[in-house]
């Protein structure tokens, strides 16, 4: 029997990743991992606890435009927060628009500087 553990990282293609990393860690604050070796095209490793999301500098085959305005109701990563008020505040003195959680929950749906959505959730 297959069993799977968890999810160690999640990739995202990105057009132009300075662009990227101003948002992911200028913005939201994330820690890259400087391990990550010479694949033959930029890109970043960013920590998440024990996971990472990797950044790839790769031709998007996904529009970024007709996408649904709510994150949730596209794909997208869910990552926990400690504090979704300051979230809300850091996005919006950024400029960046979001959408509350349509289940009532304290949590809320974003898309990066290319479109990849984002839904961040409130753990203690």
């Amino acid at each position: 029997m297959i069993v799977i553990k968890e999810i160690l990282h999640t990739g995202l293609l990105v057009e132009d990743t300075a662009r990227s990393l101003a948002f992911y860690q200028g913005i939201l604050g994330m820690e890259t991992d400087t391990a990550r070796p010479d694949l033959g095209y930029p890109g970043a490793w960013l920590c998440v606890g024990r996971q990472q999301i990797h950044l790839m500098e790769l031709p998007n085959p996904d529009a970024v435009t007709g996408r649904p305005a709510h994150g949730g109701r596209d794909r997208h990563i869910a990552l926990a927060v400690v504090a979704i008020d300051e979230l809300q505040r850091t996005l919006e003195a950024a400029g960046v628009g979001y959408t509350l959680s349509k289940s009532g929950r304290k949590a809320l749906f974003c898309r990066d500087p290319d479109g990849n959505a984002l839904e961040f959730v409130e753990k203690a």
